[in-house]
Order: structure tokens, then sequence, then C-alpha cells
């Protein structure tokens, strides 16, 4: 078992510290990943949350130095969607969960992993109360050597400060009846302009092929930029943006 050194404590406690006191969740979370670097080695991460509406979908992704967010990658063939939104707080290695030999020949690895130049990883799923809240999930690239238990050990003294924070947010979330400007929601959600544009032209009711003539952009294009903002909203729909985002700013 990994013996902490006097810095370790201190930078332990400066995460904690912010995971409670930095108020933007979506920046907690980026601060997060950016200090983990000091205490695990990884190469690359995403730190999803759980849909507000209750369904089993990744929402809201941060990401270090991930080039485009898989989530929904993940939720078309991930093989570990039982322990993700089992309600149950776990931290593992993929290695665990199914031998190296066996995942290479999954599609999932060929998709997600090898596309990435990545090999191992290292999941922590937070949950509270048999709810899911969020994953955070930690990457190697190949060459490299897998995730050990010290990692494992890291992540178990800060996941129950993760997984109050996270819970009440959502709560908070839950019990919110405000409506977001398109301004408020792209800054909140992280969307790019082009998601943004998109919004702001849903939200005024035109067409797709208004928006696309508008926007100079192919159907399909404009399907993939809905599709991404209704994931990022955690929504399935346009009554979901009406029910959330100002009709008019």
């Amino acid at each position: 078992m990994r013996t902490l050194e006097t810095n370790d404590w201190i930078l332990l406690n400066n995460i904690i510290y912010k995971i409670y006191t930095v108020s933007d969740i979506t920046e907690m979370r980026e601060q997060f990943l950016d200090q983990m670097k000091m205490l695990i080695d990884y190469d690359s991460a995403d730190f999803h949350l759980a849909s507000p509406d209750g369904e089993n979908r990744l929402v809201s992704p941060v990401l270090y130095n991930c080039e485009e967010d898989l989530s929904m990658v993940y939720e078309e063939i991930d093989y570990s969607r039982g322990i993700l939104y089992g309600g149950r707080t776990l931290i593992y290695r993929e290695t665990d969960i199914i031998s190296d030999s066996k995942r290479v020949e999954e599609d999932y690895y060929k998709k997600v992993y090898k596309a990435n130049q990545w090999h191992y990883s290292l999941q922590m799923v937070l949950a509270r109360k048999k709810e899911f809240v969020g994953v955070v999930t930690f990457y190697r690239t190949i060459g490299k050597d897998d995730f050990v238990y010290d990692d494992i050990f890291i992540l178990d003294l800060l996941k129950d400060h993760l997984v109050y924070r996270l819970y009440q947010q959502k709560k908070s979330n839950d019990h919110t009846g405000e409506k977001l400007s398109v301004k408020a929601a792209a800054e909140k959600y992280d969307l790019t302009r082009r998601e943004e544009a998109v919004l702001k032209l849903l939200m005024e009711g035109r067409s797709n092929a208004q928006i696309c003539e508008t926007m100079i952009i192919a159907e399909n294009t404009l399907k993939k930029h809905i599709l991404n903002v209704y994931r990022k909203l955690g929504i399935n729909n346009r009554t979901g943006l009406f029910k959330m985002i100002l009709e008019k700013e």
C-alpha cells in the first residue's frame, strides 16, 4: 500500500477543499482532473455527470487531453453499463472485470481505446442512495503499465467527497424551476459556438431546413449538433428545450 508523503496529504486536502468550495460544477471537475495529475499518472481523462432526467445517460462531459466526447460510443457498445448504472460507488481497473486478452478483441476497445492510443483505464463510478450521479475515467496510453492498487487507494480517499458534492448538486438542480437563457446554457453546459447558434435558432422555432439554410450546413451536420446539445443539456427532445431554456432573451 502506498505511503502518502506530507505533500500528498496537502494536495489531497486542497482537492477536497475545492470539491466543496468551487461553486461552478464544471470548473470544479476541470480543477479536479488537473490536480489529479500530481497524484496519479494518467494521459487522458473524462468526467461525466448523470442525466438529470433519471435516464441512464451520461451528460455534461469535462475532458482532459481527449479530442472528443465519447459518451455516445460508451452507451452503444460499453459492456460495463450494468456496473455504471448499478447504483453503487465503485473504483476499478477495466482489467479487473475483463481479461486483457479478451478486451482487446471487443468493439469497445477498438473504437474507444485503440482509436485514441489508450490501453488501460481506471474508473470511478459515483453513486449515493442507489442513485448514479457521475463517473470519472482515467486512461493510459499504449506502452504504459496498468494502473495499480495505490491509484485505487488515492481515489478511495476522494470518492465520498465527490459523491456528496454531485448528489447535492443534482438534487439542487432537480428543484430549480428557473429557465436559462441561451447564453447562460451555453456557458453552463460548455456548448460550442456552433451548438449555441443551433440552440438559439431552435428556440426561435426554426425548422431544421431553415436552420440548415441560415447556417449553411448539411442536414446530417445539423442533426449531429442537435444531438450534442441534447446530450450536454441532459434532455431528449425540443419539448425538453422549451422547459429548460428561455424562449426570449
